[in-house]
């Protein structure tokens, strides 16, 4: 009997360059999942005429190269302008999200407001998860979960075997139930809720919980219903799950294709399609925290409702290792890209700044379309 092996869950934020690739492509092999299904119909990405942005180290595979790029699909005005795969990636294949679904995530809070399951974001969480009632996140809101300004004392070390995101991300290697809500019972008060931004996995972690109670349903039922299937996606897509049969993990590692992260991505940028309510997605762009742009891998300026905010307005979804999901509303623009970036301490041996590289590509792609 053959067997493949997969990378430790427990050092899933740990991983060398040699192994990331293959765990981003594996996460429903490596962790207990839950599917979101799709719909009985694809709805079709029209392609549009293509585009050749060349930056300052050459063109479109020079830049996946060098950003260690798995997947890049550009959509713009609605037609596919760009779509290009690389690190074994395919056009079927299905990569991590990684923290890109903490946004995914926080559009259903709007779709459950509309919807009637969550009454206002000033509700407290207590009120709808009862296994935080008595901890320090008795007195905060939804919308101080989806701000992330819980006030919470978290580390989001990712370098620190010691840190609550590799105690959580271990939980989630060893599918321990519970787990994740005992760390969380734990944590110290630090700042008044809604004061002070600070990025906080296990608020997003939270913010699944809440959706799960409020509508009564599972996170990937939710999201299959409201979003997945009316959307038409190509493929089945999932959220990574706390333990086996668990609550879904609402902010980090579920796994969609390429091109449906792209329709989420058209979802938003048209503005909800009826499914959130009337200015949520505006609401969810207006900066309700001001970064200074070395606060954040991407290089933001400011954070909405789970959805980083570019120095041009753009909305941006990002994950670890270079995952991102770009939305700019005002030039009709959506940029999806997946890589597997190498960490500390394996980055300093690249000698390359990849945020620097994605601003310079990215510089080009749009001028490219202008």
């Amino acid at each position: 009997m053959t067997h493949q092996h997969l990378p430790p869950g427990g050092e899933f934020l740990l991983l060398p360059p040699t192994l990331q690739p293959h765990a981003y492509a594996n996460v429903d092999r490596m962790f207990a999942t839950r599917v979101i299904r799709r719909g009985p119909s694809v709805t079709p990405l029209p392609r549009g005429a293509g585009i050749a942005p060349r930056y300052t180290h050459g063109g479109v595979g020079d830049y996946m190269d060098r950003g260690c790029v798995a997947g890049l699909l550009v959509i713009h005005r609605g037609q596919v302008v760009l779509e290009q795969y690389g690190l074994g990636l395919r056009e079927d294949g299905r990569w991590s999200s990684m923290s890109m679904v903490k946004s995914l995530t926080s559009t259903l809070v709007g779709a459950a407001i509309r919807d009637g399951h969550i009454g206002t974001l000033a509700d407290k969480i207590s009120d709808y998860v009862p296994g935080v009632r008595g901890s320090a996140y008795d007195r905060v809101s939804v919308r101080d979960l989806i701000t992330m300004s819980s006030g919470v004392g978290w580390s989001e070390e990712y370098t620190d075997r010691d840190s609550h995101v590799n105690q959580y991300s271990r939980c989630l290697g060893e599918k321990r139930a519970g787990g994740v809500l005992e760390i969380l019972r734990g944590l110290p008060a630090e700042h008044e809720p809604g004061s002070f931004f600070h990025y906080n996995t296990g608020d997003t972690f939270l913010l699944g919980c809440l959706l799960t109670a409020a509508t009564g349903e599972t996170l990937a039922g939710y999201m299959s219903r409201k979003v997945w299937a009316p959307l038409g996606m190509e493929q089945d897509g999932f959220y990574t799950l706390e333990s086996e049969g668990g609550q879904e993990i609402g902010g980090s590692r579920a796994g969609a294709t390429l091109r449906d992260f792209g329709r989420f991505g058209e979802f938003v940028r048209r503005g909800g399609d009826g499914i959130l309510p009337d200015g949520w997605v505006e609401e969810a762009a207006t900066p309700h925290f001001t970064l200074e742009p070395g606060q954040s891998s991407y290089g933001a300026t400011g954070y909405g409702y789970s959805w980083w905010i570019n120095g041009d307005g753009a909305m941006v979804a990002v994950g670890f290792a270079g995952q991102s999901l770009y939305i700019n509303r005002a030039r009709e623009l959506v940029i999806v890209t997946l890589s597997a970036q190498p960490q500390p301490p394996y980055a300093a041996a690249y000698g390359r700044d990849f945020r620097a590289e994605r601003q310079a590509f990215q510089a080009a792609l749009i001028e490219s379309l202008s």
